[in-house]
């Protein structure tokens, strides 16, 4: 029970008092410093989940974006094939129209002037009809 006084009269000290109000200072500020960190460790997530979804739904844009434009380009790609075959069909009956008028130029005497067949797959970059503007719609571009 002695001992249980002198604690007592220890803790009513003026030097020990101070030590436990510095110490209970402390303590407030920890909880508080914490309880601050606990708040921008939030925000800092709320602020990473926005920004996850602003990507998320940005990457869903470009991925309609890449699917419109493959299939625009498998739309093209395939006109394109079936006018080269087009192409290819009308110079093979230009030829034979041509071999038609060389045989009635042999046969008649008349002469008739055949031009060249232009052959716009050896030389894609080159017009066979120069004077023909080209169209172009701003459809094509999208």
């Amino acid at each position: 029970m002695q001992r249980q006084a002198t604690s007592s009269t220890s803790d009513s000290e003026p030097r020990y008092t101070n030590i436990d109000e510095k110490k209970r200072k402390r303590m407030i500020s920890n909880r508080e410093s914490a309880k601050r960190s606990r708040a921008r460790k939030q925000k800092l997530m709320e602020d990473y989940v926005k920004e996850a979804d602003q990507l998320k739904s940005e990457n869903n844009q470009l991925k309609e974006n890449i699917n419109r434009r493959s299939q625009y380009y498998v739309q093209v790609e395939s006109d394109n094939n079936v006018l080269k075959a087009q192409a290819m069909e009308l110079t093979d009956r230009l030829r034979s129209l041509n071999s038609v008028l060389r045989q009635f130029d042999d046969f008649s005497g008349y002469a008739l002037d055949i031009p060249e067949i232009p052959d716009p797959l050896l030389k894609p970059w080159q017009l066979p009809y120069p004077g023909q503007p080209i169209m172009a719609s701003a459809d094509m571009l999208q």
